[in-house]
């Protein structure tokens, strides 16, 4: 823990170096500017604050007490990224709520089983297109009825038998 503490102060002072070392790039730039060209000297005040303050950047973060740091904080989000997962997937197991992956199986599972359903459901309607056709052509082919078909045949109270056609019924 005082070890921790150490560096981090270490990486704080180098920090605070860094900026004091800009400011006074900085305001030596601008005390070096002759006040008689005032809009062109402001233009050189801003080129020099601004290539000073990149220096001093680029200098801070190319610095192994800064590269050190970021390596570190990264190693340590991985972990702590490794023992959450690890910690929700125990309490998880612990409650017998499903996991991540048994719910990534389950959807692969649909989605195979609607692959499937709508292949065959493709199927069965060409099938039934070809059906279609082929009854369509049948029905070409039939001889086509003339209307005067018998359609019933009653008795009646008398003994007689009546029919009647197709064009009868209707009317």
């Amino acid at each position: 823990m005082t070890d921790n503490f150490e560096q981090t102060a270490e990486q704080a002072a180098a920090f605070q170096k860094l900026w004091m070392q800009s400011a006074s790039k900085m305001f030596q730039a601008a005390l070096s500017v002759a006040p008689q060209s005032e809009p062109e000297a402001l233009n050189q005040i801003r080129v020099a604050m601004f290539q000073a303050l990149a220096q001093a950047w680029e200098e801070f973060m190319r610095s192994p007490q800064f590269l050190d740091s970021m390596k570190q904080w990264m190693e340590n989000a991985v972990n702590f990224r490794k023992m959450s997962g690890e910690f929700l997937a125990k309490m998880r197991n612990e409650m017998q709520a499903p996991s991540r992956d048994d719910v990534d199986t389950i959807m692969l599972a649909i989605r195979h089983l609607e692959t499937r359903l709508l292949d065959r459901i493709d199927g069965i309607s060409e099938e039934m297109g070809a059906l279609k056709s082929q009854n369509a052509g049948e029905r070409s082919r039939r001889p086509k009825a003339t209307g005067k078909t018998l359609t019933r045949t009653r008795s009646s109270t008398q003994g007689r038998r009546s029919t009647k056609t197709e064009s009868q019924a209707g009317a």
